[in-house]
């Protein structure tokens, strides 16, 4: 009996060791996947980490800005991101967080993000992104919520997305100063959900995390809060609203100091656009003192949901206003041109983008009139007539033909012929103004036509009052006003002024035919007079006042055989 009892003790010892090793054994066989998964997919995101980025730089340098990207980065990039979501799909994690890893890695500086963007988008967004939403859509079975308890649950759902982001988003923005509109909107922003969102709910579902009947909840909640997204904003955030309407001394052309500095805004659309608009400002600034003329030239593109304008609006840096290109340097020829006239000229020149959609454009334009003190915005053409509306200083629209030809001209080779129609009230006097600006430049000449309408006329004669504006009132200041500008010219050989009897509208046509071949036509868009009543009936732009007239039609062919450009 003392022989055996070491023997059994021994046995016990040695069944409670392999029972506590064997213990843990469940609780290993769950935590072995995992531990697989990460290892695999920490291996795979090194891999990628040390052998990806040295590729992408190689590329990057021996793509240029201005040149063609080769086909061959593009097919080797596309192959890159399907390998990796090949294999991290082999290893058991989702293809997506490989295509994703690779997707990161790609440098968004030059040119190459951008053509790699445009190459795919049309296939990606026409064709491959409607399938999965449909498909998506297929998987969700909304008759699975059933009964108050999972409505109840829906609605829960919903309110728990919304009020944690919103309320979240509105604190943190009042404490950073941000306006409370401002801040709910950006709440209500952060509240919807997207592509990311879907696919990770399509994953929990493929994967059986979410049953049929969460999946449809889950899937409901990031509809019902996307949906609400852009009405919610619209209410509470309205920037055309919210332009200050106090006047600011120098936000017009007429101003008692012309020796102050004159902050224009252009914008345009199109690179050919850009040697008329310069052509233009050059013979705005006036005198060799080029400090007097802050320009800001604001290029205008429109927003879409295609991923290569997103990326361009990530490019872009934000401080408040529309986009901001300060300080960055580029082979672009917007740039290049702009630089070239800011150096050569010693005009302050400030680049600026701005990317919204068609029916918001305006408000970038306005609001940065606003916070800038523009003194006048000069849009091409009659585009944009919403800015006539909300602008807080003087708009010129510019009837594009051609001023100094389709080439930028040095400052040196100008020679323009300019003309100012002045029939009276306050856009004429702005006309006028910018006009006597012009004319203080060398290579400028400026020939000032105010429009009389003879007392013994058979027409009947009266005057129109503008914006509740009393006529006698009208007629008083501009008589003051040519009076001081009359008197400014007197020893100025290059201004011509000349007043011209007129008794109907075939005497002004006949007079205007005259003067058919200026290089630029200086016109007011408010109707004070007879003549510009009757003129008004004549255009196709009515809601842009009389004067801004396509010259062909009152000129028959006239004006148009000519090269008479009209701002």
């Amino acid at each position: 009996m003392s022989g055996e009892w070491p023997c059994q003790r021994q046995q016990l010892m040695t069944w409670q060791l392999g029972f506590y090793l064997l213990l843990p054994l469940p609780y290993l066989v769950i935590i072995y996947p995992l531990l697989c998964h990460f290892g695999f997919s920490s291996v795979v995101v090194v891999v990628i980490l040390s052998f990806v980025p040295p590729i992408f730089k190689w590329i990057l340098r021996r793509c240029h800005e201005g040149e063609p990207v080769e086909e061959i980065y593009i097919c080797g990039t596309l192959a890159a991101i399907l390998a990796a979501g090949l294999v991290t799909d082999i290893i058991g994690i989702h293809a997506m967080f490989g295509a994703f890893v690779v997707g990161v890695l790609v440098p968004k500086e030059g040119p190459f993000a951008g053509v790699l963007v445009q190459k795919v988008e049309d296939l990606v967004s026409g064709l491959f992104l409607p399938l999965y939403f449909a498909s998506s859509g297929l998987k969700t079975n909304v008759a699975t919520i059933q009964g108050i308890q999972s409505w109840g649950l829906l609605v829960l759902v919903i309110f728990t997305a919304c009020f944690g982001k919103i309320v979240g988003t509105f604190i943190v923005s009042l404490l950073w100063k941000i306006p409370k509109n401002e801040a709910l909107a950006l709440g209500f922003l952060m509240k919807s959900m997207g592509l990311v969102e879907l696919i990770v709910l399509n994953i929990g579902k493929d994967r059986k995390v979410l049953n049929d009947q969460t999946f449809a909840i889950m899937v409901m909640m990031a509809l019902v809060t996307t949906f609400i997204t852009t009405p919610l904003v619209l209410a509470v955030y309205k920037p055309a609203k919210m332009l200050r309407k106090g006047d600011y001394k120098h936000k017009r052309m007429e101003r008692k100091n012309p020796n102050t500095q004159l902050r224009i805004l252009t914008c345009f659309r199109s690179s050919r656009n850009i040697p008329l608009i310069i052509n233009l400002l050059e013979a705005s600034r006036g005198t060799e003192r080029g400090e007097r003329l802050c320009v800001y030239a604001m290029h205008l593109m429109e927003f879409s949901e295609r991923p290569s304008v997103i990326l361009m609006v990530h490019k872009a840096r934000h401080n408040g206003l529309p986009f901001w290109n300060k300080g960055q340097r580029s082979a672009n020829q917007v740039v290049v041109a702009f630089e070239s006239f800011q150096q050569l000229s010693q005009v302050s020149v400030r680049l600026m983008t701005s990317i919204s959609s068609l029916s918001d454009m305006h408000e970038d334009i306005c609001i940065t009139a606003e916070k800038k003190n523009i003194a006048i915005i000069i849009l091409l053409h009659h585009k944009n007539l919403r800015v006539l509306e909300h602008a807080s200083c003087s708009v010129g629209i510019f009837v594009d033909r051609g001023l100094g030809g389709s080439a930028q001209i040095s400052g040196s080779n100008v020679s323009f012929s300019i003309t100012v129609l002045f029939f009276g009230g306050h856009d004429d006097r702005e006309a006028l103004s910018y006009g006597a600006r012009m004319a203080e430049h060398p290579g400028v000449e400026l020939t000032v036509i105010r429009f009389l309408v003879e007392s013994d006329s058979s027409e009947e004669i009266v005057r129109i009052d503008t914006e509740d504006t009393p006529a006698a009132t009208l007629v008083s200041a501009d008589e003051e006003f040519l009076a001081a500008f009359r008197t400014s010219i007197s020893e100025d050989s290059s201004v011509k002024y000349e007043e011209k009897n007129v008794r109907d509208v075939s005497e002004t046509i006949t007079i205007l035919r005259d003067y058919s071949r200026c290089s630029l036509f200086l016109v007011g868009r408010t109707p004070n007079s007879v003549v510009a009543l009757a003129l008004s009936q004549r255009i196709d732009c009515p809601e842009l006042g009389w004067e801004f007239v396509d010259f062909t039609g009152i000129l028959d062919n006239s004006i148009s055989a000519g090269s008479a450009t009209v701002l």
